[in-house]
């Protein structure tokens, strides 16, 4: 029995639920495919993260693995294509914290007195003391601890997904309530400042 044939066995067996076929597909395959998202992401967590996903697939999607003939190469497309959701959806971030920055830091207020950026600095402050406790925490640690979102997760015994989505929330929040209490504050400046 050659390797095609072989490998076709072992995924007739997954197709019908053998985790052990699994096991030894995902043995073969995983440092291959862990190889290639790494040389594309140049992360190691990220590239573990998008095989579990994408051996996660292959379970999810085992009654339909007998009639692929090209195994690896739809692995590998599997793969490519997770890792390609991850790096548009980095991009996004990316561009989106860049925009946040502007608008939070470089916004039409110039700030040149102490006392308005101890001011402004306040604002900030009673804001985020505004947001839900687990949303809190998650901006603290990203933008005061510096951490990324992984470490957040493994700290706060939450999914990364949930870290992110609780960053969106509070970035969203932030960007709204601040600005607005900003635009009060320089009005407050404006009419009790005599001319």
């Amino acid at each position: 029995m050659n390797a095609i044939q072989k490998e076709k066995e072992i995924l007739h067996k997954i197709s019908k639920g053998d985790r052990r076929a699994f096991t030894q597909i995902f043995d073969f395959y995983h440092q291959k495919l862990g190889v290639y998202v790494y040389k594309i992401t140049e992360s190691r967590e990220v590239a573990q993260e998008i095989v579990q996903e994408t051996f996660i697939k292959v379970w999810e999607k085992r009654e339909t693995l007998y009639n692929i003939d090209n195994f690896k190469g739809y692995l590998f497309t599997l793969s490519k294509n997770k890792t390609l959701d991850y790096l548009r959806k980095l991009a996004t971030e990316r561009t989106h914290q860049r925009y946040l920055s502007k608008e939070l830091f470089e916004d039409s207020y110039v700030i040149d007195t102490p006392s308005l950026k101890e001011e402004y600095n306040l604002i900030i402050e009673r804001t985020v003391n505004q947001l839900p406790p687990q949303q809190q925490k998650v901006y603290y640690l990203s933008r005061h601890e510096k951490l990324k979102y992984e470490e957040i997760a493994a700290q706060m015994g939450i999914s990364k997904e949930t870290v992110k989505k609780h960053m969106q929330l509070s970035l969203h929040f932030l960007r709204q309530n601040i600005k607005l209490q900003i635009e009060n504050s320089v009005l407050i400046l404006l009419l009790i400042l005599p001319f």
